[in-house]
């Protein structure tokens, strides 16, 4: 299998905790053809679309220790076309660049893209909770979004809630995420000002999000791929921090899915299967769906250490699948047109 990551830089991964580093780790360990490249990296050449990739040098023995292997890793720079990959795995952060989508836009019906290009384009931004359908707010909570100032003050006035969630549409990793209290009115107005106004005099939306008991007590992500969790933690907010996310500095426990979780996921599922979602991270609060990550969601180191297990196997091995299933499709329409001609 010929796969390439298209992520952040090389440079800037953490091994110690970065879900890519994982899976890249345990496609060398398989043998398999790795290249990493950044969405700058993309480019065309006489209407072909390349990458100018860092190809992973293949060794004999691999360090099973993934923090060795990153120190190790030798790259050799080459200019490859994105439809010689068998896989393309999205794993960029946010925010989503949207012209690196058109340059998968040429290559998406010779290689799988995980996640697929129109998935990412639908689901890439806080939005997409939207979609599920549930108008007595079972498993979305009360959310509103918009860029009008008066509107979201009169939102706020108006709801049952003493506190509320603000948070930018396009943030990741928690950044961004405050939470308001009904008693403190008087700083609404430059809160809306700075999350709205930018600087360039465009402006920006914003989510006010009913508040959902038990969020004190953290949130739960879940790692779902082809529809189906595999994985989940509980992430536990800092003494002083009520966001859980660990790079706002949250903690991570073992957890169990619930009844309430499980039923969730099944609601869910079959609509990121259908949207080409492959593989997912959603964050739960008290049953809740707070987000649905498609671009690069994290937490696999996490879960691996507080669980005891290796989640990249799975994701992996469902690549390799994929793919097998892809090749003899091919092998059978090419044995087909062959018999034309005999």
């Amino acid at each position: 299998m010929k796969i390439c990551f298209l992520m952040y830089p090389w440079e800037n991964v953490d091994p110690n905790k970065d879900s890519t580093l994982t899976l890249i780790h345990e496609c060398v360990k398989r043998g398999h053809t790795v290249a990493v490249a950044t969405p700058a990296n993309l480019t065309i050449r006489n209407s072909i679309a390349y990458g100018f990739c860092k190809l992973i040098a293949k060794e004999e023995k691999i360090s099973r220790s993934i923090k060795t292997f990153y120190k190790n890793a030798i790259l050799k720079e080459k200019m490859l076309p994105l439809a010689g990959f068998d896989v393309i795995f999205m794993r960029a952060n946010p925010p989503l660049d949207p012209i690196a989508l058109n340059f998968l836009d040429s290559v998406k019906e010779d290689v799988f893209v995980v996640n697929s290009v129109d998935g990412l384009r639908e689901a890439n931004n806080k939005l997409y909770t939207a979609v599920f359908d549930d108008p007595n707010n079972e498993i979305i909570p009360v959310t509103h979004v918009s860029k009008n100032k008066e509107y979201l003050k009169k939102t706020i006035k108006e709801s049952e809630s003493e506190r509320m969630i603000m948070k930018p549409l396009n943030g990741f990793g928690g950044s961004g995420v405050i939470m308001l209290e009904k008693s403190a009115r008087s700083n609404i107005n430059s809160l809306l000002d700075f999350y709205i106004d930018s600087k360039d005099g465009s402006s920006n939306y914003v989510i006010l999000q009913e508040y959902i008991e038990g969020a004190d007590q953290g949130d739960v992500r879940i790692l779902l791929l082809n529809g189906e969790p595999i994985g989940a933690m509980r992430r536990i907010p800092g003494s002083d921090d009520h966001r859980s996310n660990v790079t706002a500095g949250g903690t991570v426990v073992k957890h169990k899915l619930t009844k309430q979780e499980k039923e969730l996921c099944k609601r869910i599922g079959p609509k990121l299967l259908k949207d080409g979602l492959f593989f997912v991270g959603i964050d739960v609060i008290n049953g809740k769906l707070v987000e649905v990550n498609v671009m690069s969601p994290g937490g696999i180191t996490y879960i691996n250490k507080v669980a005891k297990v290796k989640l990249q196997e799975k994701v992996i091995d469902a690549l390799e699948s994929e793919i097998n299933q892809r090749n003899k499709q091919l092998e059978r329409r090419a044995r087909l047109k062959s018999s034309m001609n005999d």
